[in-house]
């Protein structure tokens, strides 16, 4: 309950970068974290924006002596509980010595290594065009060839935006459901439509192939 009530005062105060009234449901995280239950041999694994952890507790049941797990929380509240989390509960404690938990925007992160899998929950949707599109080149910068991105969106909050706002908000909206479409259309492997969420979410799996390049956003968010 504290951890609920942290993210809601964190949604209060810092909407644009928490994006949510409350943590994701276990069936929502358990979805985020499902393309790495089959993984076979060592693997890297890359939490974006994990809050207060709702999310890194599905992650934390997959990761297998050899694996690495890195966070990038960039709301330094957040940073303090998932610290007390690694500290403290059972199951975080026994990968702690696999973990990192880094401080900062994605956009600055450099890790000097590419990712199995990457779990954003960032609120893609409450950003500017072009941090929307830094993002997604981010992403696949960090995503290794055959890698695996996996982040949510509320559903229909593009649609019914694109729809009811006007004048600049309309723009930026339209712009990033342009990024994003280019993304989901040359990338996606799965979507999955999570209902029991507050609101309900789908998740969109986006496979990196191997020898591809990242899509030039700017052409998309022109149009």
């Amino acid at each position: 309950m504290s951890h609920y009530l942290e993210f809601f005062k964190q949604f209060r105060s810092t909407f644009e970068t928490t994006g949510a009234i409350a943590p994701s449901s276990r069936f929502l995280a358990s979805d985020m974290a499902g393309p790495m239950r089959q993984h076979q041999g060592p693997k890297q694994v890359l939490e974006i924006g994990p809050g207060t952890g709702a999310v890194t507790r599905q992650i934390v049941k997959q990761i297998q002596p050899g694996d690495q797990l890195d966070l990038v929380e960039l709301n330094e509240k957040f940073v303090e509980i998932l610290h007390q989390r690694f500290d403290k509960e059972k199951g975080f404690q026994e990968i702690k010595h696999q973990t990192s938990i880094h401080n900062c925007p994605l956009q600055d992160y450099g890790a000097g290594q590419e990712y199995d899998y990457i779990v954003s929950g960032l609120p893609l949707n409450n950003f500017p065009t072009e941090l929307v599109g830094e993002i997604f080149k981010a992403y696949f910068r960090l995503l290794k060839p055959g890698g695996v991105l996996s982040y949510f969106e509320y559903m229909y909050v593009r649609p019914v935006r694109k729809v009811i706002s006007r004048g600049e908000e309309n723009q930026r909206i339209r712009q990033i459901d342009s990024i994003m479409a280019n993304y989901t259309r040359e990338y996606r492997i799965q979507t999955d439509w999570v209902w029991l969420n507050l609101p309900p979410a789908w998740v969109q799996h986006l496979q990196k192939e191997k020898g591809s390049a990242p899509l030039v956003e700017e052409q998309a968010a022109s149009k």
